[in-house]
């Protein structure tokens, strides 16, 4: 099993260096940056910016040209089953089973990552009722609404506690009630000793939830620290980010 545990070596459990995407263009281009333990990193860019590219390459699903992904100090390139246990991805379009029903659905994930079937029938139990989701849970996903799939994507993604949590857009199709209630699990994700990465066009959430910010703009790293460092950086005391992303990214 790949869980964190909060009193294990404090190193970073995501490092990614110089990692580069070409196309037609570079779309990604020497890009560098860590996720620590117990920490809820952002990365944020317009669109274009290389974003959804640099997460499906630390999720092993792209191949960089060049550069280096870590995972819990697991090089990808050379023990990519190794650092993957560590790992739970969560694209902006999550592909669920439509004739599973919820529990069903986290039954093959726990399989999946060969879980104690006791262990995962207890957590799938617990994430079904945390994310609201028990009363639905007998109901096949094709009759799901777009956020309830989001929330049962997100509890087969916490299922096997990984220690890397990385999510594309997590919010998109969800209201209010909701949206909290998953900033709230994200947040309690990271104090029990995980690490988040995170991509969201919703400026206010980086804001209130992210420790340190990552802003990318043609692939690469135009700025990172937190909140009050990009203030510092920017000249701009009481910015909000959205004034920070706008100096970094538009008025160049």
């Amino acid at each position: 099993m790949g869980g964190f545990n909060a009193d294990r070596d404090p190193s970073a459990a995501l490092r990614c260096s110089a990692l580069m995407k070409v196309y037609a263009r570079p779309v990604v281009d020497g890009l560098s940056f860590e996720v620590h333990t117990g920490e809820l990193y952002a990365l944020l860019g317009p669109n274009g910016a290389g974003k959804t590219t640099t997460l499906r390459m630390i999720a092993g699903l792209l191949a960089p040209d060049h550069g280096t992904v870590e995972i819990s100090d697991i090089p990808l390139s050379e023990r990519a089953e190794d650092a993957k246990q560590y790992l739970a991805y969560l694209p902006d379009e999550p592909a669920l089973y439509a004739k599973l029903n919820a529990f069903e659905y986290l039954e093959f994930v726990a399989a999946l990552w060969n879980m104690d079937a006791r262990l995962a029938e207890q957590r799938a139990a617990a994430l079904l009722d945390q994310l609201g989701l028990t009363e639905a849970a007998s109901q096949r996903c094709e009759a799901y609404s777009r956020g309830m799939k989001q929330k049962l994507a997100l509890a087969g993604a916490l299922l096997h506690q990984p220690r890397l949590l990385m999510l594309d857009e997590p919010l998109t199709g969800l209201d209010a009630h909701a949206a909290r209630l998953v900033k709230d699990i994200l947040r309690d994700h990271v104090a029990a000793g995980g690490a988040v990465l995170l991509t969201t066009h919703i400026l206010e959430v980086a804001e209130r939830l992210a420790d340190r910010i990552g802003i990318i703009a043609g692939g690469r790293l135009v700025a990172e620290g937190t909140l009050s460092e990009l203030r510092t950086r920017t000249g701009q005391a009481d910015g909000s980010l959205e004034d920070l992303f706008l100096q970094l990214t538009v008025v160049r």
